[in-house]
């Protein structure tokens, strides 16, 4: 099952007793605060949990795989996330 911001706030209503409005306002709080960081190259740290962190990609050589034709893929600033060894350990069920 996929865990949605809908389901995040209401799991924040149910055990924290917040109105259904004030839960949807503290996650999409939350998430626009991280997504505000991320945009300004700024790191993400959640112990226990992972480091969400922003990348610059070179510009490099690709292939159209429709055509084959050649082509320069421009350079961009990618989001990666590297989990915790907690987080890690506990998806292998260990």
């Amino acid at each position: 099952m996929t865990l949605t911001k809908a389901k995040i706030a209401e799991t924040i209503q149910e055990q924290l007793g917040f109105p259904m409005k004030k839960s949807v306002e503290l996650v999409e709080d939350l998430l626009e605060l991280m997504k505000k960081n991320l945009s300004e190259g700024d790191d993400i740290l959640i112990s226990g949990f992972g480091k969400f962190s922003v990348k610059q990609k070179m510009e490099r050589k690709g292939r159209n795989p429709a055509t084959g034709d050649d082509l320069t893929l421009p350079a961009r600033k990618i989001v990666t996330f590297k989990c915790s060894s907690v987080l890690r350990d506990r998806v292998a069920g260990q």
